[in-house]
């Protein structure tokens, strides 16, 4: 994580637009009783993508990597009228959990859950998609962004997060590990794609913000 100060931090929370009721409960919850909570997506990065959903009139989006739903949840909330978020994750352990604050969000009708391997079940999707938001498998990240770019609209967004990866994609002494290795591939990768726009921020983890232009 790209670290701020404490004061700071609080400074642009205090700044920014509140979560909503359930989305702190289910921050506490992943807190106190799920592994990995650092995984969270967090208010910061959940108005954010809310806001990008609300931008560009997202009607169907795809989640590859649900964790507990926080970020689900705030896409869903800022859907146009009819919109669906699939939002896809590999860990049945986490179902029940997640699906309990998917149906308390109210937002039941307008998430689609599906447990499984992503790189099975996205060639299975029929789906045209405004945004799609990879947050799983670093290792697989390439692989994600080749499965889903057809099913893209000229004009649609793709998110990646975690592609600074707590700084080591430009530590030159860190030991490239599998999951560092799948950051750095796919950041090359995606630098190199005549077919898109891309812009990489320092938001939380690392999100790289791609623009497909061409088909």
């Amino acid at each position: 994580m790209l670290e701020l100060n404490p004061e700071l931090e609080q400074y642009i929370l205090m700044h920014s637009e509140p979560e909503s009721e359930v989305l702190a409960e289910l921050s506490r919850a992943t807190h106190l009783q799920v592994l990995r909570p650092r995984m969270l997506s967090g208010n910061l990065q959940g108005q954010f993508l809310k806001m990008i959903c609300q931008m560009i009139g997202a009607r169907r989006v795809l989640e590859i990597g649900t964790y507990t739903g926080y970020a689900a949840i705030s896409m869903a909330s800022g859907l146009a009228e009819g919109g669906v978020v699939h939002t896809i994750d590999v860990n049945d352990e986490l179902e029940d959990f997640t699906r309990g604050f998917i149906e308390k969000s109210g937002l039941e009708e307008h998430i689609v859950f599906h447990v499984g391997d992503a790189c099975e079940i996205i060639p299975r999707l029929d789906e045209v998609f405004d945004l799609v938001f990879i947050d799983a498998d670093k290792r697989e990240y390439s692989k994600y962004y080749h499965l889903v770019f057809d099913k893209v609209r000229a004009g649609g967004m793709i998110i990646a997060d975690d592609v600074l990866w707590d700084g080591k994609v430009a530590d030159p002494n860190v030991k490239l590990d599998a999951q560092t290795q799948g950051i750095l591939e796919f950041n090359d990768m995606v630098q190199a794609d005549s077919r898109v726009e891309n812009v990489l921020l320092p938001v939380r983890h690392g999100l790289m913000m791609i623009r497909k232009v061409k088909t």
